[in-house]
């Protein structure tokens, strides 16, 4: 049951702890010590290194760690025309405060939306340069530019009816899915905290608060996923990773994937499935039962935010009780998240980190042999 194409029995969400000397040059730079070009050469060797670092572990994928951004979602959704940073949505009450009062920032649609630049096609030429297995590129999901403000955060002179926004922003990635496969990436992977926080009672709360039916919105955002990938070619793997918030250890939301596993699984047109699975928050096993055939779940049962490393025995134990509700071979295994969703990371060690990801490829050998 080996594996040669996406998504791998090993793999994982994409991000990376940074190395010092990077996390410094960032803060040259935003103190205008540097320009952008000595910063870029301070990733370029950064992210050079980070591959070597994944192929030596066995990886059978390699990212470049996120290593230019600052967050998982806004360095990429901040360079599409009419998108905005405007502050910060609520906390869940029930989630680990971060030590710092941090709450994920919330996008701002401020005028027409559109695509004026590649955003990512520069990043993947340098990281496949330097791969010798294949290089995957994670970007937001376009969800994101919509759950987090809902219609108030949607400028009503350049959308006056939420059709058009919703065409306009699928086009904005249809054009930088293009573009990426055109330089030759075959592996995307979106990141998508709306849908998991739609499994959490208080998050659904919310949405219907700003005026959002917690039922339709899985619908809605399947359909702008596909409308999305609606030109997708035949050799491009499309991977969706559900993320329930993954800021220096501390999480945002909870719940079981019942409230959306039917949509998910039957209406979104991706081939793959990264989940979290590392702790209880996430519920059990049982939604897997809506999985069809012919795609894939990757289970995030390491955890990225915690510094104890997962056993052989114990993974196994969790994939052979997944295999209950999915068949086996339609299965594969990672890290819950990536180690550094944002540029500070998860407080666990790089020692720790390589640790997980080798423990992650040493269990999957194992299981599927």
């Amino acid at each position: 049951m080996h594996r040669t194409q996406p998504p791998f029995r090993s793999d994982h969400v994409g991000s990376l702890l940074r190395p010092a000397n990077l996390m410094q040059a960032r803060a040259e730079h935003a103190r205008g010590e540097i320009d952008a070009d000595a910063l870029r050469a301070v990733e370029d060797k950064a992210i050079a290194d980070v591959v070597r670092k994944q192929e030596n572990v066995g990886l059978p994928c390699v990212t470049d760690g996120e290593f230019r951004r600052a967050y998982f979602h806004l360095d990429f959704l901040q360079q599409l025309d009419g998108v905005s940073v405007t502050g910060g949505i609520s906390a869940n009450p029930n989630a680990k405060s971060s030590d710092d009062g941090f709450t994920p920032p919330k996008l701002s649609v401020t005028g027409k939306l559109a695509h004026a630049r590649n955003i990512q096609v520069a990043d993947y030429r340098y990281l496949a340069a330097h791969s010798g297995v294949m290089p995957k590129v994670s970007i937001p999901s376009p969800t994101m530019v919509h759950f987090r403000g809902g219609r108030a955060a949607i400028d009503i002179e350049a959308y006056p009816e939420l059709d058009g926004f919703f065409e306009d922003l699928a086009q904005c990635y249809r054009d930088e899915i293009a573009a990426l496969h055109d330089a030759g990436c075959r592996y995307i992977q979106l990141d998508d905290t709306n849908l998991a926080y739609l499994c959490d009672p208080d998050m659904r709360a919310a949405a219907a608060d700003r005026g959002d039916d917690p039922n339709e919105l899985p619908h809605r955002y399947a359909e702008l996923i596909n409308a999305a990938l609606e030109s997708k070619p035949d050799d491009l793997t499309v991977g969706v990773h559900l993320c329930r918030g993954n800021y220096r250890s501390t999480w945002f939301a909870q719940g079981s994937y019942e409230p959306v596993a039917d949509v998910l699984f039957n209406e979104l047109n991706v081939d793959a499935y990264f989940l979290e699975y590392d702790d209880e928050r996430s519920g059990d096993f049982a939604p897997l039962r809506f999985v069809p055939k012919g795609k894939d779940v990757v289970l995030g049962l390491v955890s990225s935010k915690l510094e104890a490393l997962e056993s052989h025995d114990e993974l196994a134990k969790r994939i052979d009780e997944a295999a209950q509700y999915v068949p086996l071979d339609q299965l594969c295994l990672s890290p819950q998240c990536g180690f550094s969703s944002t540029a500070e990371g998860n407080e666990i060690t790089e020692d720790v980190q390589w640790a997980k990801l080798e423990r992650v490829v040493e269990t999957a050998a194992q299981v599927w042999k």
